[in-house]
């Protein structure tokens, strides 16, 4: 039966955050005297996987980046309602000291617990659950982000050079929207083609972030091969931190033909994250802004 009009799910993001030695972080909430994995509410047209950084960052003051996804978490709450609760492996960067912590009404103790500890300090068996699963993906884990530029202008109705036809005003949008998504991901090494609808798309990234874009005409339209793609892949599978591939849609296949996957459609704006490691594919999963 369809739940009535209104009660909607609500929908919350956040990560199990390991560190060495095989350690979670958790958060104490008095309110509900409860031991669980640091999360939140999105903020209005928040994207989930920015929450979750964000989140983690408020309750713990610990900064993180996103490894692979784990299964969603929903429950019933208050008012008829469910929730669901978006995670991602998370991994600590920088200080990961939480003895500094300002307690507050919401959170009034932020704690590494070792990993054995965790599963009997968590309050609800659905977080066991998650932390069973995080555990089996725990192992460092690099993104790539491929991407498909942002929506630009028809076709149709351009009649020069088709590499300098531009975003849109909805492109434009789309191309700020992923800022903080590709943060998430550790996103350091920044690949697109050189069409400038491309370029547009990863621009306000490289602005924010100040890492250097490399445009390259093997990922064109016009100039894409089965072995000049390859050679992007290989080269982006090789780096030691998260990366971003910005190509067309018809070069697309030629992409997954490289990382060896099964095809993917993106929309425009559409990310597909692969988690590697060592150049073989942990996980995938897809975002739209």
């Amino acid at each position: 039966m369809p739940e009535p009009r209104g009660r909607t799910d609500v929908i919350a993001a956040g990560a199990v955050v390991h560190r060495p030695g095989q350690q979670v972080l958790l958060v104490h909430r008095p309110r509900y005297d409860d031991w669980a994995f640091p999360k939140g509410k999105l903020d209005p047209g928040e994207h989930e996987v920015a929450a979750a950084v964000r989140e983690v960052a408020e309750e713990t003051g610990v900064h993180v980046r996103l490894g692979p996804p784990l299964t969603a978490q929903r429950y019933p709450v208050a008012g008829g309602r469910h929730k669901t609760v978006h995670y991602w492996v998370g991994r600590a960067v920088g200080d990961d000291d939480v003895t500094g912590y300002l307690v507050n009404d919401e959170i009034d103790e932020v704690a590494w617990v070792p990993a054995d500890g965790a599963m009997d300090k968590l309050t609800y068996e659905y977080d066991r659950v998650t932390l069973r699963q995080a555990l089996r993906l725990r192992r460092k884990t690099h993104a790539l982000v491929v991407l498909r530029h942002g929506n630009s202008r028809a076709r149709k109705s351009w009649r020069r050079d088709d590499r300098e036809r531009p975003l849109v005003k909805l492109g434009t949008t789309q191309a700020e929207r992923l800022v903080p998504l590709l943060a998430a991901y550790d996103v350091t090494t920044i690949a697109t083609s050189s069409s400038r609808r491309c370029r547009e798309t990863v621009q306000p990234y490289a602005e924010t972030t100040g890492f250097d874009l490399s445009s390259d005409d093997a990922l064109s339209e016009e100039d894409a091969t089965a072995k000049s793609v390859r050679g992007v892949v290989d080269g982006l599978l090789a780096q030691k931190t998260g990366s971003l591939l910005c190509t067309h849609r018809p070069v697309l296949p030629l992409v997954w033909e490289a990382l060896r996957i099964d095809p993917v459609k993106l929309e425009p704006a559409g990310v597909l994250v692969v988690h590697h490691r060592r150049g073989h594919v942990v996980a995938l999963e897809t975002h739209s802004v």
